[in-house]
């Protein structure tokens, strides 16, 4: 699903008004009815129902306006609270206004205490509240009287529907500063904001609810809209097929050069994900001497011994062999558990600057690189990089809260400086790629903050290049991939108890469901 700024969407609103002719009080018009259905089902009905709206000057305010009439006409008990002085009130909105004034529904200005007073007093007895106080545009720092209102209705308990932005969070980035309502459900228009889908804002959002206003395909198609939120459709569509005339080597040779003395889990995770992804042949470069113990823990998969030198982590020597088996493969995973050394900053290098084939980088095989950052720019082939923050952050060479605070603006810097698809992981993993367009990743839960869960998405990605996709179309499925399994596994064991196998267990089925999509 594309995924726009707020500036996009002011455009999409301009082109359908200006370009196309489409009145905006009829788009105000169709939001609000949305409004009022979602309304209906969250109270299980209208007749009767005290509903608060909560306004503030603008358009956000206006399909406030638009929806008490209709639930005022419905049989709902409506109170208009308005969050500015009345005569501010312009266009499209005070046409709604006006309209409420005429049918003598109540609507009270807040410029003081006593009317905060009274729109505590009102929040006890509501049922639901309507935050339309601002809209996806609003920037800065929530203060005064507004602030105050959204401290009440906060501490109301009370259901809250936002209209397309909880108000107090920013529409661009997701920040909150000052005050910020919490819904327990965000209507949105035409498609999702950046600001409703990243952190902090998503935690404020609630349930996203994207309608339909009835802006015309024409004007979306006109936009060139690049970035997107991902979603199953999006997915399904990328998924490789399978033919009845077919081998092993026609769903991908995957190599993952991985392990050392007590990380040798990293690998067999990696190349599990990438069998249950549907890669049709793994091997599994590992130090010589460790490699009884991947042999043993893994059935399906090709053990490839490399040169350690007896100490359980490769050495230099072991570069020739790989760059061997680069030559007989069709993607090539390096890092989950290679560990830290100047051999292995080594291979990574050779393996860079030789490899003709697409890469992922994962894990140690990105402290390698942060040790040389320049040797990204030998690359022979697309790469996906698979950073957490940490890892980012050394990258880059700022703090992992840099990274954390502009999280899509850090990603995308990188992509674009050294032309690799970025997928940062963490809450709402963002892929990032060359051409400056960014895709944000919905699955996912805090029960993935577990060992092993980082291998087995480099274990996914790998196996969706191999099976032919675009690497960074397989960072983009990759993800949800990995989300989508992470969140059944987490229905099954619970957020505290899933571990990273339990994702890879989960894989099949929901690989199943997406390619019956297809």
């Amino acid at each position: 699903m594309m995924l726009v700024t707020p500036e996009q969407m002011k455009e999409i609103d301009r082109r359908a008004i200006e370009d196309i002719g489409i009145p905006g009080v009829i788009l105000m018009e169709n939001a609000a009815l949305w409004v009022v259905e979602e309304i209906n089902k969250m109270l299980g009905g209208l007749k009767g129902k005290r509903i608060l709206i909560a306004a503030g000057k603008g358009n956000n305010g206006g399909d406030g306006f638009a929806a008490a009439r209709h639930l005022h006409n419905s049989g709902a008990d409506v109170k208009v609270f308005l969050l500015a002085e009345k005569q501010t009130i312009k266009g499209d909105a005070a046409i709604n206004l006006a309209v409420l004034f005429n049918m003598g529904i109540e609507v009270i200005e807040v410029l003081a205490d006593a009317q905060l007073r009274q729109l505590k007093k009102q929040c006890i007895s509501a049922d639901l509240i309507v935050d339309t106080i601002f809209g996806t545009g609003f920037k800065g720092e929530v203060k005064g009287t507004i602030k105050k209102a959204i401290e009440i209705i906060n501490a109301s308990g009370k259901a809250v529907l936002s209209v397309d932005m909880p108000s107090g969070a920013d529409g661009y980035n997701g920040k909150v500063c000052g005050s910020c309502i919490k819904a327990d459900m965000t209507v949105s228009f035409v498609l999702p904001k950046l600001g409703q889908v990243v952190h902090p804002a998503c935690e404020y959002a609630g349930k996203l609810k994207v309608a339909d206003i009835g802006i015309p395909k024409k004007v979306l198609e006109g936009m060139n809209i690049k970035n997107t939120l991902i979603d199953r459709e999006q997915v399904s569509r990328l998924m490789p097929s399978r033919f009845s005339e077919s081998n092993k080597g026609d769903y991908g040779k995957i190599l993952i050069i991985s392990g050392s003395t007590g990380m040798t889990g990293a690998g067999c995770l990696a190349a599990s994900a990438a069998l249950r992804t549907g890669a049709g042949l793994v091997y599994l470069g590992v130090p010589s001497k460790l490699s009884s113990i991947y042999d043993a823990a893994l059935l399906e998969s090709v053990t490839v011994p490399l040169e350690d030198e007896g100490k359980g982590c490769l050495s230099k020597d072991s570069i020739r062999k790989i760059l061997d088996m680069l030559g007989r493969v069709n993607v090539a995973a390096l890092g989950p558990g290679l560990s830290v050394s100047d051999d292995i900053e080594g291979i990574v290098a050779a393996v860079i600057e030789n490899s003709e084939i697409p890469l992922i980088l994962d894990a140690d095989a990105l402290n390698a690189v942060s040790r040389d950052i320049s040797m990204l720019g030998r690359l022979k082939s697309e790469a996906v990089i698979t950073p957490h923050p940490g890892e980012m952050s050394r990258l880059m060479g700022i703090s992992t809260q840099e990274v954390q605070n502009n999280r899509i603006d850090a990603a995308l810097e990188f992509a674009m400086k050294w032309n690799v698809n970025v997928v940062l992981k963490g809450s709402r993993t963002v892929v990032a790629l060359p051409d400056g367009s960014f895709h944000i990743n919905p699955t996912g839960n805090p029960g993935m903050a577990t060992a092993g869960t980082g291998d087995v998405l480099a274990g996914i990605i790998s196996s969706l290049a191999g099976q032919g996709l675009k690497p960074s179309d397989a960072a983009i499925a990759g993800v949800y991939i990995h989300g989508m399994a992470g969140d059944v596994a987490a229905a099954k064991k619970g957020e505290h108890g899933m571990i990273a196998s339990d994702v890879v267990n989960e894989i099949p089925a929901i690989v199943k469901k997406l390619v019956k999509d297809k």
